[in-house]
Protein backbone atom coordinates (compact mmCIF):
# COMPACT_ATOMS: atom_id res chain seq x y z
CA UNK A 1 0.00 0.00 0.00
CA UNK A 2 3.25 2.41 0.42
CA UNK A 3 3.45 2.17 -3.42
CA UNK A 4 2.64 5.46 -5.02
CA UNK A 5 1.04 4.57 -7.79
CA UNK A 6 -1.47 2.42 -5.52
CA UNK A 7 -1.66 5.00 -3.36
CA UNK A 8 -2.76 7.93 -6.06
CA UNK A 9 -5.14 5.48 -7.54
CA UNK A 10 -6.87 5.16 -4.28
CA UNK A 11 -6.55 8.74 -4.12
CA UNK A 12 -9.08 9.44 -6.99
CA UNK A 13 -11.17 6.98 -6.01
CA UNK A 14 -11.35 8.43 -2.33
CA UNK A 15 -12.00 12.06 -3.93
CA UNK A 16 -14.73 11.10 -5.79
CA UNK A 17 -16.90 9.48 -3.48
CA UNK A 18 -15.72 12.39 -0.94
CA UNK A 19 -17.23 14.87 -3.14
CA UNK A 20 -20.33 12.73 -3.65
CA UNK A 21 -21.07 13.25 -0.37
CA UNK A 22 -19.67 16.73 0.40
CA UNK A 23 -21.14 18.39 -2.96
CA UNK A 24 -17.51 20.67 -3.03
CA UNK A 25 -14.07 19.69 -4.64
CA UNK A 26 -12.17 21.48 -1.74
CA UNK A 27 -13.71 19.90 0.73
CA UNK A 28 -13.56 16.27 -0.76
CA UNK A 29 -10.00 17.29 -0.99
CA UNK A 30 -9.94 18.15 2.41
CA UNK A 31 -11.59 15.08 3.46
CA UNK A 32 -9.23 12.74 1.99
CA UNK A 33 -6.56 14.61 2.92
CA UNK A 34 -7.05 14.03 6.54
CA UNK A 35 -7.78 10.16 5.81
CA UNK A 36 -4.39 10.01 4.70
CA UNK A 37 -3.36 11.95 7.95
CA UNK A 38 -4.90 8.87 9.71
CA UNK A 39 -3.51 6.24 7.51
CA UNK A 40 -0.09 7.25 8.31
CA UNK A 41 -0.66 8.11 11.79
CA UNK A 42 -1.00 4.05 11.85
CA UNK A 43 2.17 2.06 12.99
CA UNK A 44 4.09 -0.09 10.55
CA UNK A 45 2.40 -2.98 12.53
CA UNK A 46 -1.01 -1.57 12.62
CA UNK A 47 -1.28 -0.87 8.62
CA UNK A 48 0.50 -4.04 8.06
CA UNK A 49 -2.75 -5.76 10.16
CA UNK A 50 -4.82 -4.32 7.87
CA UNK A 51 -5.74 -6.82 5.51
CA UNK A 52 -7.61 -4.49 2.76
CA UNK A 53 -6.06 -0.95 3.06
CA UNK A 54 -8.72 0.17 0.00
CA UNK A 55 -11.41 -0.53 2.13
CA UNK A 56 -9.65 0.89 5.37
CA UNK A 57 -9.06 4.16 3.48
CA UNK A 58 -13.16 4.03 2.09
CA UNK A 59 -14.52 3.74 5.93
CA UNK A 60 -12.29 6.16 7.16
CA UNK A 61 -12.99 8.58 4.54
CA UNK A 62 -16.48 7.92 4.52
CA UNK A 63 -16.34 8.46 8.52
CA UNK A 64 -14.45 11.50 8.03
CA UNK A 65 -17.77 12.65 5.34
CA UNK A 66 -20.14 12.01 8.12
CA UNK A 67 -18.29 13.94 10.32
CA UNK A 68 -17.99 17.16 7.93
CA UNK A 69 -21.77 16.89 6.58
CA UNK A 70 -22.86 17.23 10.28
CA UNK A 71 -20.50 20.23 11.03
CA UNK A 72 -21.69 21.35 7.50
CA UNK A 73 -24.98 22.57 8.43
CA UNK A 74 -24.31 24.62 10.98
CA UNK A 75 -21.77 26.59 8.81
CA UNK A 76 -24.23 26.50 5.75
CA UNK A 77 -26.88 28.79 8.71
CA UNK A 78 -24.35 31.74 7.76
CA UNK A 79 -23.72 31.06 4.35
CA UNK A 80 -24.64 34.26 2.33
CA UNK A 81 -28.02 33.31 0.29
CA UNK A 82 -28.87 29.76 -1.09
CA UNK A 83 -25.98 26.58 -0.72
CA UNK A 84 -25.36 24.78 -4.07
CA UNK A 85 -23.26 22.16 -5.13
CA UNK A 86 -19.76 22.47 -7.29
CA UNK A 87 -20.91 21.65 -10.92
CA UNK A 88 -18.37 19.64 -12.73
CA UNK A 89 -17.57 19.88 -16.44
CA UNK A 90 -18.54 16.22 -17.50
CA UNK A 91 -15.08 15.77 -18.75
CA UNK A 92 -13.81 15.72 -14.88
CA UNK A 93 -11.79 12.91 -13.61
CA UNK A 94 -14.13 13.22 -10.70
CA UNK A 95 -17.58 12.58 -13.39
CA UNK A 96 -16.51 8.52 -13.52
CA UNK A 97 -13.56 7.13 -11.32
CA UNK A 98 -15.26 5.03 -9.65
CA UNK A 99 -13.99 1.95 -10.17
CA UNK A 100 -17.85 -0.07 -10.61
CA UNK A 101 -20.18 -1.55 -12.69
CA UNK A 102 -23.11 1.00 -11.89
CA UNK A 103 -25.75 -2.08 -12.68
CA UNK A 104 -28.93 -1.20 -11.49
CA UNK A 105 -27.61 1.36 -9.04
CA UNK A 106 -27.27 4.92 -9.89
CA UNK A 107 -24.58 5.69 -12.34
CA UNK A 108 -21.34 7.55 -11.95
CA UNK A 109 -22.25 10.65 -13.89
CA UNK A 110 -25.75 10.84 -12.61
CA UNK A 111 -25.08 10.81 -9.35
CA UNK A 112 -22.42 13.71 -9.15
CA UNK A 113 -25.38 16.22 -11.51
CA UNK A 114 -26.50 19.41 -9.78
CA UNK A 115 -30.00 17.71 -9.58
CA UNK A 116 -29.10 14.60 -7.90
CA UNK A 117 -26.75 16.46 -5.32
CA UNK A 118 -29.44 18.72 -4.43
CA UNK A 119 -31.49 16.08 -3.83
CA UNK A 120 -28.57 14.50 -1.72
CA UNK A 121 -28.50 18.04 0.42
CA UNK A 122 -32.08 17.01 2.00
CA UNK A 123 -30.58 13.66 3.24
CA UNK A 124 -29.60 13.34 6.78
CA UNK A 125 -25.97 12.81 6.84
CA UNK A 126 -26.27 9.01 7.81
CA UNK A 127 -28.98 8.76 5.13
CA UNK A 128 -26.34 10.49 2.68
CA UNK A 129 -22.93 8.28 3.30
CA UNK A 130 -25.18 4.93 3.61
CA UNK A 131 -26.58 5.28 -0.07
CA UNK A 132 -23.64 6.90 -1.82
CA UNK A 133 -21.23 3.99 -0.04
CA UNK A 134 -23.82 1.35 -0.85
CA UNK A 135 -26.06 2.66 -4.16
CA UNK A 136 -23.20 4.26 -5.85
CA UNK A 137 -19.85 2.70 -4.61
CA UNK A 138 -21.44 -0.85 -3.25
CA UNK A 139 -19.96 -0.97 -0.16
CA UNK A 140 -21.20 -4.18 1.47
CA UNK A 141 -23.87 -3.46 4.93
CA UNK A 142 -21.32 -4.59 6.58
CA UNK A 143 -18.58 -2.00 6.22
CA UNK A 144 -21.01 0.83 6.04
CA UNK A 145 -22.22 -0.11 9.35
CA UNK A 146 -18.57 0.27 10.56
CA UNK A 147 -18.68 3.72 8.88
CA UNK A 148 -21.37 5.01 10.69
CA UNK A 149 -22.00 3.25 13.88
CA UNK A 150 -24.89 1.63 13.30
CA UNK A 151 -26.57 -2.12 12.86
CA UNK A 152 -26.41 -3.55 9.61
CA UNK A 153 -30.55 -3.33 9.68
CA UNK A 154 -30.56 0.89 10.50
CA UNK A 155 -27.65 1.26 7.88
CA UNK A 156 -30.27 -0.71 4.71
CA UNK A 157 -32.95 1.55 6.20
CA UNK A 158 -30.98 4.57 5.45
CA UNK A 159 -30.02 3.51 2.40
CA UNK A 160 -33.60 2.71 1.60
CA UNK A 161 -34.88 5.79 2.66
CA UNK A 162 -32.38 7.78 0.64
CA UNK A 163 -33.12 5.78 -2.61
CA UNK A 164 -36.75 6.19 -1.67
CA UNK A 165 -35.69 10.26 -1.82
CA UNK A 166 -33.67 9.38 -5.68
CA UNK A 167 -36.20 7.63 -7.20
CA UNK A 168 -39.04 9.91 -6.07
CA UNK A 169 -36.61 12.84 -7.61
CA UNK A 170 -36.11 10.65 -11.10
CA UNK A 171 -39.49 10.28 -11.34
CA UNK A 172 -41.02 11.99 -14.38
CA UNK A 173 -37.32 13.51 -14.85
CA UNK A 174 -36.20 14.32 -18.79
CA UNK A 175 -34.38 11.86 -20.75
CA UNK A 176 -30.81 13.19 -21.53
CA UNK A 177 -32.20 14.04 -25.02
CA UNK A 178 -35.14 16.28 -23.88
CA UNK A 179 -33.03 17.65 -21.28
CA UNK A 180 -30.44 18.65 -23.97
CA UNK A 181 -33.43 20.10 -25.94
CA UNK A 182 -35.01 22.77 -23.95
CA UNK A 183 -31.37 23.46 -22.76
CA UNK A 184 -30.75 24.76 -26.74
CA UNK A 185 -34.34 26.47 -26.53
CA UNK A 186 -33.89 27.98 -23.34
CA UNK A 187 -30.22 29.43 -24.93
CA UNK A 188 -31.88 30.69 -28.23
CA UNK A 189 -34.83 32.56 -26.48
CA UNK A 190 -32.18 34.19 -23.66
CA UNK A 191 -30.89 35.74 -26.97
CA UNK A 192 -34.02 37.05 -28.36
CA UNK A 193 -34.60 38.46 -25.55
CA UNK A 194 -38.06 37.94 -25.61
CA UNK A 195 -40.19 37.75 -22.47
CA UNK A 196 -42.69 35.02 -23.64
CA UNK A 197 -40.48 32.63 -25.52
CA UNK A 198 -38.53 32.34 -21.81
CA UNK A 199 -41.64 32.05 -19.94
CA UNK A 200 -42.88 28.90 -22.31
CA UNK A 201 -40.26 27.15 -21.50
CA UNK A 202 -40.37 27.48 -18.00
CA UNK A 203 -42.80 24.95 -15.74
CA UNK A 204 -45.37 26.79 -13.67
CA UNK A 205 -43.87 25.81 -10.17
CA UNK A 206 -39.99 26.52 -11.40
CA UNK A 207 -37.44 27.52 -8.87
CA UNK A 208 -33.97 29.54 -9.32
CA UNK A 209 -31.60 29.69 -7.46
CA UNK A 210 -28.41 31.42 -7.20
CA UNK A 211 -25.16 31.09 -5.40
CA UNK A 212 -22.85 33.55 -5.15
CA UNK A 213 -21.59 32.39 -1.88
CA UNK A 214 -21.31 36.52 -0.48
CA UNK A 215 -18.43 36.82 -3.17
CA UNK A 216 -20.72 37.92 -6.17
CA UNK A 217 -23.78 39.40 -6.83
CA UNK A 218 -26.63 36.81 -6.73
CA UNK A 219 -30.35 36.29 -5.60
CA UNK A 220 -30.26 36.13 -1.94
CA UNK A 221 -33.29 34.02 -2.06
CA UNK A 222 -34.79 31.39 -4.93
CA UNK A 223 -36.53 32.75 -7.25
CA UNK A 224 -39.96 31.70 -7.90
CA UNK A 225 -42.48 31.22 -10.82
CA UNK A 226 -42.15 31.64 -14.57
CA UNK A 227 -42.66 35.42 -14.94
CA UNK A 228 -39.96 36.09 -11.73
CA UNK A 229 -37.79 33.69 -12.92
CA UNK A 230 -38.01 35.09 -16.75
CA UNK A 231 -37.37 38.45 -15.77
CA UNK A 232 -34.62 38.07 -13.52
CA UNK A 233 -32.95 36.16 -16.52
CA UNK A 234 -33.37 38.74 -18.88
CA UNK A 235 -31.90 40.96 -16.08
CA UNK A 236 -28.43 39.30 -16.36
CA UNK A 237 -27.26 40.91 -19.24
CA UNK A 238 -28.26 44.28 -18.61
CA UNK A 239 -26.19 44.04 -15.00
CA UNK A 240 -22.96 42.50 -16.73
CA UNK A 241 -22.74 43.65 -19.90
CA UNK A 242 -20.71 41.63 -22.23
CA UNK A 243 -21.24 38.46 -20.57
CA UNK A 244 -21.73 35.13 -23.02
CA UNK A 245 -23.33 32.21 -22.61
CA UNK A 246 -21.90 28.79 -24.40
CA UNK A 247 -23.45 25.55 -24.15
CA UNK A 248 -21.27 23.01 -21.91
CA UNK A 249 -21.27 19.51 -21.67
CA UNK A 250 -22.08 18.55 -17.37
CA UNK A 251 -23.04 15.30 -15.91
CA UNK A 252 -26.84 17.23 -15.94
CA UNK A 253 -26.33 17.12 -19.77
CA UNK A 254 -25.97 20.26 -21.31
CA UNK A 255 -25.54 23.82 -19.04
CA UNK A 256 -24.33 26.64 -19.92
CA UNK A 257 -21.50 28.74 -19.42
CA UNK A 258 -21.23 32.00 -19.02
CA UNK A 259 -17.86 34.01 -19.23
CA UNK A 260 -16.81 37.51 -18.99
CA UNK A 261 -13.70 38.93 -20.50
CA UNK A 262 -12.71 35.66 -20.91
CA UNK A 263 -13.06 34.27 -17.57
CA UNK A 264 -15.43 32.10 -15.99
CA UNK A 265 -18.51 34.05 -14.32
CA UNK A 266 -20.89 30.99 -13.53
CA UNK A 267 -22.72 28.06 -14.72
CA UNK A 268 -26.34 27.88 -15.03
CA UNK A 269 -27.44 24.06 -14.96
CA UNK A 270 -31.01 22.87 -15.31
CA UNK A 271 -33.60 20.46 -14.02
CA UNK A 272 -35.95 19.56 -16.80
CA UNK A 273 -39.56 17.44 -16.74
CA UNK A 274 -42.53 17.37 -19.35
CA UNK A 275 -40.27 19.32 -21.98
CA UNK A 276 -40.29 22.30 -19.41
CA UNK A 277 -37.38 23.30 -16.67
CA UNK A 278 -38.39 22.78 -13.42
CA UNK A 279 -35.42 24.43 -11.54
CA UNK A 280 -32.39 26.19 -12.53
CA UNK A 281 -29.25 25.94 -10.50
CA UNK A 282 -26.97 29.39 -11.10
CA UNK A 283 -23.17 28.74 -9.45
CA UNK A 284 -21.11 32.34 -9.30
CA UNK A 285 -19.09 31.36 -5.95
CA UNK A 286 -15.92 31.32 -7.49
CA UNK A 287 -14.97 29.05 -4.94
CA UNK A 288 -17.18 26.48 -6.47
CA UNK A 289 -16.26 27.34 -10.24
CA UNK A 290 -12.27 25.35 -9.78
CA UNK A 291 -12.92 22.83 -12.03
CA UNK A 292 -13.92 25.49 -15.44
CA UNK A 293 -11.29 28.22 -14.94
Amino acid sequence: MDDIDALESERRNLLALAYRMLGTVADAEDAVQETYVRWYRLSGDERAEILNPAAWLTRVAGRVCLDVLGSARVRRESYVGPWLPEPLPRSSPLVASAPLDPLERVTLDESVSMALLVVLESLTPAERVSFVLHDVFGVPFAEIAETVGRSQDAVRQLASQGRRRVRDRRAGMATREQHDAVARAFLEASATGELERLIALLDPDVVLRSDGGGKMSAARRPVVGPDRVARFLLGIPHLNPGIELTPTETPDGIALLATLNGRTDSVVSFAVACDRITEIFIVRNPDKLTQWQ
